[in-house]
């Protein structure tokens, strides 16, 4: 039993759980604040142009009441949380970037034998397949 709690406690504490549960706790957060202006704000705005809030909009069959204005109210929420978390990973992909060194590519080690095609080595001024004295202008290549 008191290797199963060790393991538990070892699964627990690794970076990427911790970092996740910060992360949930933090989305839980936000997800309050972008419903509290999705309908204390924009859903209100939007009324005044349709007349009344989307909260409001439902109908009713065979006494079931359908709140189709909530569904349409938790769309608008994803949307806003979605375009924000967007801007929020394009921002810090780009301050990532910023201290990132461009990457240069490697310099070739190889080059080809003008002519027998073999692959031989950038210094090599014999073709060491077919022997032929590789001219000058093939080491530029």
């Amino acid at each position: 039993m008191k290797k199963f709690f060790s393991e538990f406690k070892e699964f627990v504490m690794r970076g990427n759980v911790l970092d996740l549960a910060v992360g949930v706790i933090i989305g839980a957060a936000f997800q309050a604040i972008v419903t509290s202006l999705t309908s204390d704000i924009i859903s209100p705005i939007l009324g005044i142009f349709g007349g009344m809030n989307f909260d409001q909009l439902s109908f009713t069959i065979n006494g079931a009441t359908i709140c189709y204005g909530k569904f349409i109210t938790a769309i608008i929420n994803f949307l806003i949380m979605a375009f924000i978390i967007f801007l929020i990973v394009k921002l810090v992909n780009k301050v990532m970037s910023i201290g990132r060194k461009p990457k240069e590519e490697p310099k070739p080690t190889t080059k080809k034998c003008p002519y027998c095609l073999s692959e031989i080595d950038i210094n090599a001024v014999k073709c060491p397949h077919c022997t032929s004295d590789i001219p000058a202008q093939a080491d530029k290549k």
